[in-house]
């Protein structure tokens, strides 16, 4: 069965590093991506099982969004194998 992926936005790579601290302490999840967008923006994506993802996005929201302004979060349980080009895989 494939990986949920989980997307995290936030303006601030401080918190973004917290965030990610928080996300892998919440739940099996990995990094699978982590850039600078620009303009302060940071986007990282996580994957791992459903549950997982969907925790370690909702803690990390509620953890570093005290420290900065969230962008966006999205989970997406079941990704289509496409999606994998778009991260060179």
């Amino acid at each position: 069965m494939r990986q949920a992926i989980g997307f995290f936005e936030i303006r601030s790579k401080v918190a973004a590093i917290q965030a990610v601290d928080t996300m892998l302490k919440t739940a099996d999840v990995s990094i699978k991506d982590f850039n600078l967008v620009g303009s302060g923006v940071i986007s990282v994506i996580i994957e791992g099982d459903v549950a997982a993802v969907k925790a370690a996005i909702e803690n990390a929201k509620s953890t570093a969004g005290h420290m900065a302004e969230v962008i966006s979060v999205n989970v997406i349980p079941r990704p289509n194998e496409e999606l994998d080009k778009l991260f060179g895989e």
